[in-house]
């Protein structure tokens, strides 16, 4: 059964899946669609019109603004920020308050099972990839490719992630995971499963 918090603010129309839970405070703006089995946490914004998917969870605080795409699996940490605005400004050069109609909203897609970090700001329009981590304080302003893990401000690659989140240990010509002991390879800058 869906659960949301008599504190949170969730507008009509949206779409909620079963079984997921919006808590405390949070806000899911009109025509926001949240997959099933997803989690919102405390405080946590969803934009108008934001898509997320199955099995997501929105920690507490993080910050997910339109035309935000969250494919299945996603993991946003707390107090994480997707933007959206390529040139941010309240008014315009006449002095005059900006409006929706001054600004063109560009988004963030961070693709399945990918994770965000407590406090990281993904800078739009960028692609997260598949199953790739950005580090908690990372500052992304480009795209990310699958099962990369990046790092600082500005973001860089650092290694790589496999599947159960575990940054992954070279091994000859190949890249191992400590945890599930998949192996991988990487071919053109991209790694696929050995």
């Amino acid at each position: 059964m869906t659960f949301i918090a008599e504190s949170a603010d969730v507008a009509d129309p949206h779409r909620v899946g079963e079984r997921t839970r919006i808590w405390h405070l949070a806000q899911v703006r009109e025509d926001a669609e949240i997959g099933s089995d997803s989690i919102i946490g405390r405080g946590a914004y969803v934009g108008p019109g934001v898509r997320i998917g199955n099995r997501c969870k929105l920690q507490n605080y993080a910050l997910v603004y339109e035309p935000a795409r969250l494919e299945d699996g996603v993991f946003i940490g707390p107090a994480a920020v997707l933007t959206n605005d390529l040139h941010p400004r309240a008014i315009n050069p006449d002095g005059g308050l900006k409006t929706a109609e001054d600004w063109r909203a560009v988004g963030v897609t961070v693709r399945e099972g990918a994770s965000i970090g407590a406090r990281a700001v993904c800078v739009a329009p960028v692609t997260i990839g598949r199953w790739a981590t950005v580090a908690a304080g990372a500052v992304v302003t480009r795209d990310v490719p699958d099962h990369a893990l990046m790092v600082g401000v500005p973001a860089r690659q650092t290694g790589w992630v496999g599947e159960s989140g575990h940054r992954l240990q070279p091994d000859g010509d190949h890249w191992v995971c400590p945890a599930s002991a998949a192996r991988y390879r990487v071919e053109d800058g991209r790694l696929v499963p050995a």
